[in-house]
Parts: structure tokens; sequence; C-alpha cells
């Protein structure tokens, strides 16, 4: 239950809108306690001389304070409710403002199903603490508190009696309560698993549907589905003991008012009206006591899904900006990139596990720089750290001679144009997935001309204006590719990086791409990435990577006269592309 003391930071701003409801709750309940009274009145008036007045006035005044306790709980609804909607608002905000900052090593340990599942289950279970169970549970306390005096002053022992049965509420609550918090953390964790298999599957669709697996996943899912149906149905048989019990309760305590009120009332000591009084305020009494239950579950369901939001809050990003951070200065062409003595291996992998090992390099600004290697070899893990992706184990990676350790990291990436191997589009329009918050002000034509992405304009139905699909599933790979490179030009960065991001357009649309990308980012710094050498000859420098190591750096041209890695790479890819093209020829 600790856990829903982090709650009260959220509560804090709607005070005064919680403290007003809260009044409501005991003005309701306060007029409610009143018309038990009036009804006592009028039935005992009914045997004195002026019966039709006194009835008349006892049913005026108990329209009004059913009238004035009706309106007060409309309030009271209205204001606890609303109010926690605002707090689930304010703590969906600040969770995804959270999320926003997290470094990538968190999304590789928390599947992006079972963080969907914790900002949407488990945010309206805390929800329902902080509007019904809250709610309920203050006007279960105002009512018993208004409810019980009365009650003692028709008859002490009659209230005695009534209310033994209900001393064992508290034991139900208290025994079933642990029993409801350790199901509901179940309950959710395994709701995360369905999330994330269910988010996984539509995902990958089309893979399934390559290799056939449609049956196999649906089992899968079933499964998945089948033990979340038993733990739900686990979670209600306990919560199925409560309101029977209650129920149970409260009925023993109605068979022992009627069986002793009607003693009391043949013995003259409690009169008639008195007795239907009494057997109201009971009645009344019933229904909170069955809420109680209910909050009570909330409560724990909700303490069970704050914990595990928690877990979220609890995490940092391993990536920061420093408290005094460093600004660049200004420029209006490139910025130079150093790496030196940079060691890299992902968290949790082994001391032999190093992707990079002692990469030192400087890009002069302006210049370009092309990285090469065969698969593994460490090209995007070094690109990858020019944007802080990563941070090196060991070693330094420097902008304009700054450690970019030291520089805010809006700054750092606001000057980096970044265009990953995996492109990712949104489900907006390819205009606004190009400028992604860059001005509307000519510069979209311009670099969908420098990316070749106008070529693919007369196939979408709205041009610029096509709505994409989720991920830009309407778009073939080299179209998204495009995309992604025109969105990193509207940025206008003074430095470029393309990690592999030519991949799925041909050799030609590839040789146009680059052949504008020279003109576009004349005066800029850039650095390629790319697995076809043909893509790179004409870069101002060149490393090989392999292993992790730079294994040898220079021009296109000395390159091949040295005859070693890169030459070995180059002959490699002309003996495949031979190839394919005898396949293509003899087919």
């Amino acid at each position: 239950m600790h856990e829903l003391r982090s709650l009260l930071p959220f509560l804090r701003p709607y005070l005064g809108k919680y403290a007003l409801g809260l009044a409501l709750v005991v003005i309701s309940n306060f007029f409610a306690a009143l018309g038990p009274r009036f009804l006592e009145r009028g039935i005992d008036a009914l045997q004195g001389q002026h019966a039709f007045l006194e009835v008349q006035v006892a049913v005026g005044l108990l329209v009004a304070v059913a009238l004035i306790g009706g309106v007060a709980r409309y309030g009271m609804r209205q204001l606890l409710n609303s109010g926690s909607r605002r707090v689930e608002t304010d703590l969906r905000d600040q969770l995804f403002q959270h999320l926003q900052r997290m470094s990538a090593e968190f999304y590789d340990r928390y599947p992006t199903g079972d963080v969907m599942a914790r900002t949407t289950n488990d945010l309206l279970a805390v929800r329902m603490v902080a509007g019904p169970a809250l709610m309920y549970l203050v006007d279960t306390t105002i009512r018993t508190l208004l409810i019980a005096p009365a009650m003692l002053a028709i008859s002490p022992r009659l209230t005695l009696l009534a209310f033994l049965p209900l001393l064992g509420l508290p034991v139900i609550m208290v025994s079933l309560g642990g029993l409801v918090h350790r199901r509901s953390q179940a309950i959710q964790a395994h709701f995360s698993d369905l999330t994330s298999h269910a988010h996984e599957n539509l995902s990958g669709v089309r893979v399934v549907r390559a290799y056939r697996q449609e049956e196999a996943e649906l089992a899968h899912f079933r499964g998945l589905s089948e033990e979340y149906l038993r733990r739900n149905l686990s979670l209600a048989r306990v919560q199925g003991l409560f309101f029977p019990l209650l129920g149970l309760m409260g009925g023993l305590s109605g068979i022992v008012v009627l069986y002793m009120g009607g003693q009391l009332i043949m013995a003259g000591q409690v009169t008639v009206g008195e007795f239907v009084a009494f057997g109201v305020y009971l009645a009344m009494l019933v229904w909170p006591m069955i809420a109680l239950g209910w909050a009570v579950n909330l409560v724990q369901r909700g303490a069970a899904s704050m914990a595990r939001i928690n877990d979220l809050f609890r995490e940092r990003p391993v990536i920061t900006t420093p408290d005094r951070s460093s600004s660049l200065p200004p420029t209006r062409g490139g910025r130079a990139v150093e790496f030196e003595g940079v060691w890299f291996r992902y968290p949790g992998t082994a001391e032999r596990g190093w992707v990079l090992r002692d990469v030192s390099f400087k890009v002069e600004p302006g210049s370009s720089l092309a990285i090469v290697g065969p698969t593994g070899s460490g090209k995007s893990t070094l690109v990858d750290m020019i944007v802080r992706a990563h941070d090196p184990t060991r070693g330094v990676v420097r902008i304009d001679g700054i450690d970019i350790g030291q520089v805010d990291l809006g700054v750092l990436r606001r000057s980096v144009g970044f265009v990953p191997q995996e492109t990712f589009l949104f489900g907006e329009t390819l205009r606004d997935n190009v400028l992604l918050g860059a001005p509307d002000d000519g510069r979209l034509e311009r670099v969908a001309e420098v990316s070749q992405l106008a070529e693919a304009l007369p196939a979408l139905p709205d041009g610029f204006d096509t709505m994409l699909g989720e991920r830009g599933i309407n778009l073939s790979g080299g179209q998204k590719q495009r995309a992604a490179i025109a969105r990193a030009l509207a940025q206008d960065p003074p430095v470029f990086v393309l990690d592999d991001a030519l991949s799925a357009v041909d050799a030609h649309t590839e040789a146009k791409i680059l052949a504008a990308l020279r003109g576009a980012l004349s005066g800029r710094t850039s650095i390629i990435v790319s697995h076809r050498l043909a893509a790179v000859r004409d870069a101002d420098w060149i490393l090989v990577l392999d292993e992790g190591r730079i294994v040898e750096q220079g021009v296109h041209p000395e390159l091949i006269v040295r005859g070693g890695r890169y030459w070995e790479l180059l002959r490699r890819q002309q003996l495949e592309e031979e190839l394919e093209e005898e396949s293509v020829g003899g087919g």
C-alpha cells in the first residue's frame, strides 16, 4: 500500500477540488441521515389529532433533504471523479515525458507491449483509486459516523446487537485484501506479456504470413489468453467472496433488528416510527459496507498497478545532459567530429564482447567520411555514438573539440541529421513525416528532389498530403528510406550521418541520391556508412572496420592499390554482382 504514497504529488494540484468534493460527501450524508428522523416523525404522527398536517410537514422535509442531499451527491461525484481524471492525465503525461528521456538500453529491457500495458491498464487502475475508491472510503466512514449516533439515540441495546455481525467485516477485508493484491499484480504482469506478444505479432504480420505461422501464433496467443483468463477468474473468485459475505453480515443484522426490535415495540421501549427509522438507518449502512469492500478491491488493484508504474519512474536514463552543459560554437557550415581511443561493449556482455576496439579518427568540418566493413564490424554502433544513442565504455567522442558527453543533448542532436538503418515513419501525412517540426518554407520540395522522393509522388494519391499507414506501410522500402533522408535534410544539420540507409534502393537511384547529396551537403560534414563500396568511392576519407577495429583507412585509389581488406570487399561485391547478372540473364 505504501506504493500509493507516490500518488500524493499528483493529487496536490487539485486539493481544492478534492476538499470541496469531500465536503459535499459530508453534506450529502448529513442530509441523508436526517431523512429517517423525518420518516419516524411522520409515522408516529399518524396517532395524533393533527396527523394529516404532521404527515405533510414530514413529507415536505423528506423531499427537501432528499433534494439537497441529491444535489450534494451529484456535486461530490462530479468533483472527485473529474479530479481523478485530471490526476490520470497528469500521471500519463509525466510518465510519457519520462519515457521520452529514457536511453536505448531501457527499451532493450522493457518490451513495447509491457510499457503500453503500464501506461493504459495500470493507469486506469490507479485512476480508480484517486476517484471512486477514495470517494466510497470517505463516504462509508462519514455515513457510519453520522448514522451510528442516530441509532444509539433510538436504542443503544438494539444498535449493539445490530453491529455485532458487522464486526466480521474488517476481518474479511484484511484476509481477502492480501489475496486481491497479489493476484492483481500477477494479472497485470501477465497482461504485459499478452500485450507484448500481440504488439510483436501484429508488427511482424508479414513475416508470420510468409512463413505460414498463423496457426502456431494463434495457438501461442490462445495459451497466453487462457492463462490471463485463469488468473482473472482466480481473482474473481476472491472478489466474489466479498459481496456475499458483506450481504450475509447485513442480512444477519437485519434479522437481529427485526427480532429484537419487535420485542422492544411490544415492550413499549421504542415506537413504531423509531423502529422503522432504525431499520432505514441499518439499510443505509449495508450498501456503504458493500461499497467499502469494492473500494478495498480497487485500492488493492491500484496499489499493485502503482507499483508497476513506479518501477518505470525509478528507471533512470543512462544518457543524460550534464548539470553544467557546454554550448557548441555557432556555425554556418559543418562541424568537426573526432573519436579518440573509443572502446565499447553493450551492458551485460562479457569482458571480451567488445563491439569497438580503440577507434580513433577525425572528420574535419565540411569534409566527408565513409565507413565500410563486413556485417557485424561495428559500423552502426560507431555512428550511433555521434548522437549519444550509446556512450563509449572507454575513450571520448568530440564535436568541434568538445566532449559530446558535456554538450546539451538537445543541442547535440539538433546538430546531427541522422538517418538510421531501420527507417521509421509515423502514421501521419508524408509532409508531416518529412518536415517533423521543421518550417514549411519551401524546403520540402527541395529535400524531396535531393532524396529522389519526388519521383514517388505521382504514385501517391494526395502527394505530400497522403496519409501513411502505420510505420509507413503503404510505401515501399526504398520510398521509406528516401523519406527518411529527406527528413534528415529538412532539419538543415551541420553534420549529416547516413547509416546504410540506401540498402533498399537500386544502384541507379542510389547514385542519383549520392550525387545530389554531394551538392546539398557542400560545406557540411557528412559521414556515410554503406555496404556498397561504389557508394563511398568519392568520400574524402574512408575507414575500413573489421571486428570493431580500423584495419585500413585512406582514399579510394590508395586503398585499391594497397590490395588489402578494402580491395577484398570490393572484389567480393563485384563477383556477387556478376553472378547475379548471369543468374538474371540465364533466367
